[in-house]
């Protein structure tokens, strides 16, 4: 099926032009604009992200370096070792050793390095007296989370555990590097630990001087929490499991992993950062597309209906005025002159308008006087049409049948051939278009006898008329086709005796005749259809002498007729009629 635009209203046209112009590549502009920007700022934020969180990953990395690089070279100092694995006769020998190649290579890191809190090392050796940073291997030491974490290592690499140390502000939080002194394999007669503690204010501060919204957590190989920038997680006084931490849905996780370092494996940093503050950026951007979009939709929004107002008020002025046209209305359009093509449009409207009236006044008169000649021309032509049948001769002939009908002493078929030629005779001789109540009851009369001849005593009939009535004048023929239609449709088709009623008064100003009979009825889809066809003023097949009388009736008073059909079926009809009371007849 073909798509066509021209049964589409102006209006319509405007509005479809403005949303598939104007509106729709707007809205899909700003929408891919705001899509595009969107991603692109939050792209940029996680990747700053992923950067900041990697740089926290190299800080942590860095100080842990800085303890697995000190432990290196005392795992590999032999005089360390030596000194270490000797079996000692005395005190005395043991500290002169100690001074000599333990303290000195022990005590030489910790002020360079301010990330290392201590070094220690412990060892099972009897002869050695605990203190100054070597240490015996006790049952106490045995049951610390460090040693026990150690213990159950398999790995030959060092590892890095959360301790906690007693000093003398209290227990403090470290992360030991703890690594067994197994270098050189000739040595290996004693159990020699190397742990290495880096200070809690150390990764602290790695993890603290971020500009990262969100919380950080610092997760060991079995998965606890070893440090958090949540506070809400009370990692510091029991072991917190990170899948027991509740990250919001909305919130965006970001993790570095410290896979590729042997010491370090299985650990990872766990950022989760509130997505409404990430991407406050995002949303700023949003705010500015739909600034930058209201504008770029209102204002030419603004000036599309400016523009399409100046087009559609007058256009559709201009066709109001043309439908009154239409109905002989010829009405100017009262406006300014405008420029353009509608304003043209308007003037030459103008101008057709008035030259139609002024063409109707002048015409119009001079159309009326040939319709009423060629009316007078048709008259004459139906007057000529009647002379033809030579009505002298018809009632010269009716006249002698009823002579003879009088001498063979046929008083009834004589009487209704009288009638008969009446009847005839008023109908061919129409001089006049008025006659007196009185004369239009002699027609009625004379109808009536026609068909008490054909009916006998099946029809009965009665006829009241006021004094007053009698000389009051109505259109020829105003009742004498009701009485007929209630005679041959009403009465005729009944098995058993009718009856026809015919009141006549003078009440007021009107005159009102009513003719009733008690025959079959009419219909109530039939009835329904004639009233309708008398207000449309359509034909009406058998009942083209009601519509006849119908009409004339409106000629002469169509404001004050009165005119009502009623008729119930198998009871009856009555017609109704009220028209103005004339005691002259009306001048033509």
């Amino acid at each position: 099926m073909r798509v066509s635009l021209n049964h589409v209203r102006l209006r319509g046209k405007m509005i479809l032009v403005y949303l598939l112009c104007v509106f729709i590549p707007i809205v899909l502009t700003n929408l891919v604009f705001y899509l595009v920007t969107t991603h692109n700022v939050k792209q940029q934020k996680l990747h700053d992200m992923s950067m900041a969180m990697e740089q926290v990953r190299n800080d942590f990395l860095a100080q842990i370096d800085v303890a697995i690089g000190v432990s290196s070279v005392l795992y590999t100092d032999n005089l360390l070792n030596d000194a270490i694995e000797k079996s000692y006769r005395d005190a005395t020998e043991y500290v002169d050793s100690y001074y000599a190649n333990v303290s000195p290579t022990l005590f030489r890191y910790s002020p360079i390095y301010k990330a290392i809190q201590d070094i220690a090392i412990y060892t099972d050796n009897p002869t050695i007296v605990g203190g100054g940073g070597l240490l015996p291997i006790t049952e106490e030491v045995k049951k610390e989370r460090w040693y026990q974490t150690f213990f159950h290592s398999d790995t030959a690499s060092p590892i890095v555990v959360r301790n906690m140390i007693a000093t003398y502000k209290g227990d403090e939080i470290t992360y030991s590097v703890i690594r067994k002194l197994d270098y050189f394999k000739y040595q290996n007669q004693r159990r020699k630990i190397l742990k290495i503690d880096i200070s809690y204010d150390t990764v602290s501060s790695v993890f603290l001087n971020t500009t990262l919204q969100g919380n950080l957590y610092l997760v060991d190989s079995a998965g606890e929490v070893d440090y958090a920038t949540d506070p809400a997680v009370d990692w510091m006084s029991h072991n917190v499991s990170m899948s027991s931490i509740g990250i919001p849905t909305d919130a965006l996780r970001l993790e570095q992993r410290f896979d590729n370092v042997n010491y370090l494996r299985g650990w990872s940093i766990v950022g989760a950062f509130p997505e409404h503050q990430v991407l406050r950026d995002v949303y700023r951007s949003r705010n500015f597309v739909l600034y930058l979009a209201l504008p770029n939709l209102v204002i030419p929004t603004l000036i599309i209906l400016w523009f399409t107002r100046s087009l559609n008020v007058r256009i559709v002025r201009i066709l109001k005025h043309m439908k009154k046209v239409r109905n002989h209305h010829f009405e100017t359009i009262d406006r300014e002159s405008y420029r353009d093509e509608i304003g043209q449009l308007t003037n030459e409207f103008n101008r057709m308008t008035l030259q139609i009236k002024n063409l109707i006044d002048d015409v119009y008169l001079a159309d009326i006087q040939k319709k009423d000649l060629e009316i007078k021309r048709n008259r004459a032509q139906l007057h000529a049409l009647q002379s033809q049948i030579n009505p002298h001769f018809l009632f010269n002939a009716l006249e002698t049948i009823r002579m003879r009908s009088l001498m063979k002493q046929e008083t009834e078929t004589a009487k209704i051939i009288r009638n008969m030629a009446k009847i005839f005779r008023k109908s061919l001789s129409w001089e006049r278009d008025w006659v007196t109540v009185r004369e239009e009851l002699e027609l009625i009369h004379c109808f009536l006898e026609i068909q008490k001849y054909r009916f006998g005593d099946k029809l009965i009939y009665r006829i009241e008329v006021e004094e007053a009535a009698y000389d009051l004048y109505l259109p020829k023929m105003t009742i004498l086709p009701f009485v007929e239609n209630a005679s041959i449709h009403g009465i005729e088709p009944l098995k058993d005796g009718g009856r026809i009623e015919l009141d006549i008064r003078a009440s007021g100003s009107q005159l009102t005749a009513v003719v009733r009979d008690n025959g079959i009825g009419i219909e109530e889809e039939k009835l329904a259809a004639i009233r309708r066809s008398l207000e449309n003023e359509d034909t009406m097949g058998d009942h083209i002498g009601i519509r006849n009388v119908y009409y004339r009736l409106k000629l002469h008073d169509r404001e004050r007729l009165q005119f009502q059909l009623t008729s119930v079926r198998h009871l009856g009809t009555a017609v109704r009629i009220a028209i103005p009371r004339y005691e002259e007849p009306p001048a033509d």
